[in-house]
């Protein structure tokens, strides 16, 4: 499982994640990612905000509800032995 570190825009901290998945849903790359690997973990899906070319990724969490379902749907069927509640 790969480990990506994130900064946030307030510039106060970082933190790591592991990358369960990711994909690409009409033009636009989503991840699914943990703070854990332990079973029970949380999850969270994050929207790629770069523009082509860009040399870092910017990434946003998902919190529109019809998008965070139908994505939320996606990483589910990719991954048969997860289960996502929301």
């Amino acid at each position: 499982m790969e480990k990506i570190k994130f900064a946030f825009a307030d510039g106060e901290e970082a933190a790591e994640f592991f990358v369960l998945e990711q994909t690409r849903i009409a033009g636009v790359d989503y991840i699914l990612v943990t703070d854990s690997e332990e079973d029970e973990a949380d999850c969270w899906i994050l929207k790629d905000l770069s523009g082509d070319g860009e040399e870092e990724a910017v990434y946003e969490m998902v919190e529109d509800d019809s998008e965070l379902m139908a994505v939320s749907k996606v990483f589910q069927e990719m991954l048969d032995n997860v289960d996502i509640t929301i």
